[in-house]
């Protein structure tokens, strides 16, 4: 009788199987999202592009979830429609944003195709306002990854609030850090693959073809997971822990952003990826020009961060299931993070030494553990900070506030990149210290947060710092 009521998720075949084909949908969109930042002097070779341009293009991503609110409005789908059709959505959004991207950089759209001259209109437009000189194929590409983001964030929340519902109480950290690893890997994998395709076809839309073709295996694999789902649902349809939910009510935001944690949990997520997914735009380059790595080179030096994420981040998570500490890894991660980005900006790198690639590689070493200590531990405690009933637009709305520094800091980096190294020939290196400083400032409020969560934590045991597994 007991075997009888097993559900889909107490199958331990199935509950890994959904979280294998969730993580790989999520490999295929990071792989997309940094598919350009490996080739970014070629981008500018190419396409005319300069770092301002590539920092407006890079913060195009979260332009549509922060200024029209797209990521509380996926809570709120999330919240009304489940698990299964935001899931569709999300893929199908990043589809269409990845093969408008590639329409971007085409021969055929830069020689006046379908929708040139009214996006050269555009661009024109946006040139005499704010004075960017934003080329047509930068703008159409900022379109489609604007699109992109919105699928792609929407997808990371979705998929946060799914690894909840069937892990919650099953080794929950473990998976979130399984799907977090196998997401780092596809950045190393644009970071070696993207200079490779780029060089054999002698252009930077091949790497972007190839990505948006993993993006449409990625959208079947979410029918796939549609069809889980749907079992699932049957399967617990009337347990206790689904009666308890309530339907989705606009007054669920005000439980979400009147509550003291949420937002030192929201501005410790925002600074911490400000710090580390805009950097890695601009890591290739930095690394070329401070060590005097070649740009195949430098992309898989860097490659070594994603991959030591991907390899230690499930470990952690198996750690904090069973011995918990999550408060004290958060503070360990932000220190770490401080370190690399300060090691860039001050260490005095001679070209071509090995002592300064040695020093490089360390310090990207360093931030691979950071970013499996932070990311590892934060996801995992938000269902401990936030009410069930409202935790996909609590994912939503730290997803949102998240979106705001990842639009602000590409763009404020580019801007320093420019101005800081005006009247540097064209090919010469570029001075990063100032730009390493930006990001590593942002490292020091993250921790300054983490610090106010642990004692937060410590005043009014929420647990963070306990086991996650059920015993």
């Amino acid at each position: 009788m007991e075997q009888a009521k097993l559900s889909l998720r107490d199958k331990p075949a199935a509950r890994w199987g959904a979280l294998a084909i969730i993580s790989l949908t999520m490999f295929f969109a990071y792989m997309f999202v940094d598919v350009l930042s490996p080739v970014k002097t070629l981008v500018e070779t190419e396409l005319g592009w300069d770092s301002t341009v590539f920092g407006l293009y890079g913060g195009s991503e979260f332009f549509l979830n922060v200024f029209i609110g797209f990521l509380i409005l996926a809570g709120i789908i999330l919240d009304k429609m489940g698990v299964r059709f935001t899931a569709l959505l999300a893929g199908s959004m990043m589809v269409i944003g990845a093969l408008i991207k590639v329409y971007a950089l085409s021969a055929t759209f830069r020689n006046g195709g379908p929708g040139y001259d009214a996006i050269n209109s555009f661009s024109s437009s946006i040139q005499g306002i704010t004075g960017w000189n934003l080329p047509p194929t930068a703008l159409c590409a900022c379109l489609g990854f604007m699109l992109f983001g919105c699928g792609t964030e929407m997808a990371g929340v979705t998929v946060s609030r799914a690894i909840v519902k069937w892990f919650k109480g099953r080794s929950m950290a473990l998976a979130m850090g399984i799907e977090m690893a196998v997401a780092r890997l596809g950045v190393a994998g644009a970071l070696w693959i993207s200079p490779w395709l780029s060089k054999k076809f002698e252009t930077v839309q091949a790497p972007v073809i190839f990505c948006a073709l993993l993006l449409c295996i990625g959208l079947m694999l979410y029918v796939v997971y549609f069809f889980m789902d749907k079992a699932l649902d049957k399967d617990i349809e009337g347990e206790e822990e689904e009666e308890a939910e309530e339907p989705f009510k606009f007054s669920d935001l005000g439980k979400v952003f009147g509550t003291g944690v949420f937002w030192i949990v929201a501005i410790l997520c925002a600074l911490y990826y400000s710090a580390i997914f805009p950097f890695q735009k601009f890591a290739t380059e930095m690394l070329q020009y401070k060590v005097g790595f070649d740009n195949e080179f430098a992309s898989r030096i860097f490659s070594t961060f994603p991959f030591g994420a991907a390899l230690v981040t499930p470990l952690l998570g198996y750690y904090l299931d069973r011995k918990g500490k999550g408060a004290t890894m958060l503070i360990i991660g932000s220190i770490l993070m401080i370190v690399c980005h300060l090691t860039f900006a001050l260490f005095p790198f001679v070209y071509d030494s090995l002592g300064s690639s040695i020093v490089a590689m360390t310090a990207i070493v360093i931030l691979g553990i950071s970013f499996s200590l932070v990311p590892a531990t934060l996801w995992p405690a938000v269902p401990k900070l936030i009410d069930n009933k409202v935790l996909g637009s609590a994912y939503s709305a730290i997803f949102w506030i998240q979106n705001i520094g990842l639009m602000s800091v590409p763009i404020i980096v580019g801007s320093v990149l420019d101005s800081s190294n005006k009247g540097i020939p064209e090919g010469q290196p570029k001075d990063y210290t100032l730009a390493m400083l930006v990001f590593a400032s942002f490292g020091v409020i993250a921790l300054l947060m983490s610090l106010l969560l642990k004692a937060i934590d410590k005043k009014k045991q929420y647990g963070l710092e306990l086991p996650n597994v059920q015993k």
